[in-house]
């Protein structure tokens, strides 16, 4: 069988790095917006709303890129929202093909409208559920404290409240420059002391410090992006990679990568496609992952994002199931069940379609 668009897209995957707010369907946007009286879209039409959003993220600029946010976020302030867009995503999710996802958001944004913490993620949690019933779908929740405000050590606590109701691990976003990771110690700690999982939004518009931060003082388990990671590989002219300490130590410790390919484009963390990272990573076998980061933003599902590294680095259907079985064995899920996911799910999944490993 070919490696064509339908064959990758049947094919089983896995996502570690996608965010609630970025994800939302286009029409939801605008129906959530016109129920709750929010009058500052650009468009009431769902095809240039997509497209207003995909040409706002990409201007080559974390800060700008992040700026669309405040729509999405505007019309996720109550239970029903959060419920409504919690299930599309998990619906949306499972309708490409992902068997796990790993969905992060930050509930200190949704509480315009008198709603506290715990509701948030209540509301949230319950529109996972429903929306994952009967798809073929494990979603794991990833609780996001902003790295610009001074709540985290509380919204460390607050997942860690909701850990036995599907809460995987707790993570820092938001403009890296000038907000280092270890502003939140307290809260890195308090995971840390409480035996769950940590990922940190790291390397992405941020260099070297950034990652080295995030490993040594906060103990990352995965990286949130790490494309700048290659700041510290050198290629010669032969071809020979020379590892720098921090990128040693990343690959020693087979620290996850969490990278998005169009995303990094969009917000200039890659000048390109064919200049990312993620296909040199790849051959010098760290531990890649591929993700959408936000879907709506980039219009993009994990689907395309397999496709263009296909059409651009010439990956095959191995590569692809290589980068799946990374994904899963980085999971924040209990080591039984990410081992079945593998075993009877994505191992099978890959060799109906073809791949011979």
């Amino acid at each position: 069988m070919s490696l064509d668009a339908e064959t990758i897209r049947k094919a089983p995957k896995v996502l570690l790095h996608d965010h609630l707010d970025g994800g939302l369907r286009p029409q939801t946007v605008i129906d959530l917006a016109a129920e709750h009286g929010y009058r500052e879209l650009p468009t009431t039409d769902a095809d240039d709303l997509a497209t207003w959003f995909t040409r706002g993220a990409d201007r080559k600029s974390l800060e700008l890129y992040l700026e669309g946010f405040r729509h999405t976020v505007a019309v996720m302030q109550d239970p029903d929202s959060l419920m409504r867009v919690a299930q599309e995503c998990a619906e949306d999710l499972a309708d490409d093909g992902v068997v796990y996802a790993e969905v992060r958001f930050a509930p200190e944004q949704h509480l315009e409208h008198g709603l506290d913490m715990d509701q948030v993620v209540e509301a949230v949690l319950a529109g996972f559920r429903k929306g994952s019933a009967d798809r073929g779908i494990t979603i794991g929740t990833l609780i996001t404290a902003m790295r610009h405000a001074a709540h985290s050590r509380e919204v460390a606590e607050l997942a860690m409240r909701h850990k036995d109701e599907g809460v995987v691990g707790f993570d820092i976003a938001g403009a890296e420059s000038g907000y280092p990771p270890t502003r939140h110690l307290d809260a890195f700690q308090l995971i840390q002391r409480e035996l769950s999982h940590i990922t940190i939004h790291a390397g992405e518009a941020f260099g070297l410090p950034s990652i080295w931060e995030a490993l040594q003082f906060c103990n990352a388990e995965r990286l949130g992006h790490g494309v700048r990671i290659v700041d510290d590989i050198t290629v010669d002219d032969d071809g020979d990679a020379h590892l720098g300490r921090l990128a040693a130590f990343v690959r020693d410790n087979r620290v996850p990568l969490e990278m998005c390919p169009t995303s990094n484009v969009h917000s200039g963390a890659a000048p390109s496609l064919a200049e990312h990272p993620i296909d040199l990573l790849k051959r010098l076998r760290y531990r890649v992952t591929v993700n959408t980061d936000n879907r709506l933003m980039s219009n993009v599902t994990m689907t395309s994002e397999m496709t263009a590294l296909v059409e651009t680095f010439g990956w095959t259907l191995e590569d692809l199931r290589w980068v799946t079985i990374n994904a899963m064995k980085s999971a924040f899920w209990p080591f039984d069940q990410r081992l079945a996911l593998i075993d009877d799910v994505i191992k099978p999944g890959y060799e109906a379609l073809g791949a011979t490993r």
